[in-house]
């Protein structure tokens, strides 16, 4: 496998693109099952910045996860959160970066599954020294979108469409 990008093969790009991918889902599937410490080492040698706060090192992203976020009796945040309009840009063999955007879905005690939170993950890749598997350099997830209960405007019905 050639290190430019320019040289890689359509095979290779789409093994790196894969490799990509999964690393997203165990990430968003580790959150939503309480995996503290497997996403702590997926991010290991990450900058891990979310919303402006910046966390580096194992130990420390671990103690962030388990710190903002709230657990519930089932270890879990009981959250879903769905990926979409996932791009990949291998940029040689040894590197890529990924954007998409996110929603998470929360469902509690009374309540339905209803969305909480969107947003846009941003994450640059790089092949660990150790070997040439794909490890998360930098991951961000910029300031995102709180969801309230949607309320209804004057001439709009509740699915959004304008009454006639």
């Amino acid at each position: 496998m050639s290190t430019d990008a320019t040289c890689l093969s359509a095979i290779d790009k789409l093994v790196i693109e894969s490799e990509v991918r999964r690393l997203l889902a165990a990430y968003v599937h580790n959150l939503d099952y309480g995996k503290v410490d497997a996403n702590a080492e997926l991010l290991a040698a990450a900058k891990f910045n979310i919303a402006g706060t910046i966390v580096e090192g194992r130990n420390s992203i671990a103690q962030f996860l388990r710190n903002n976020l709230q657990y519930h009796v089932d270890d879990t945040p009981r959250t879903w959160h769905s990926v979409s309009n996932v791009l990949i840009d291998v940029a040689s063999a040894t590197a890529a970066s990924s954007f998409c955007y996110f929603t998470v879905h929360q469902e509690l005690p009374g309540l339905p599954l209803q969305p909480i939170v969107t947003g846009r993950y941003i994450r640059h890749l790089r092949a660990s020294r150790r070997g040439m598997a794909l490890r998360i350099a930098r991951n961000r997830a910029p300031p995102v979108r709180r969801h309230q209960q949607a309320r209804s405007r004057p001439g709009r019905n509740r699915g959004g469409v304008r009454q006639r």
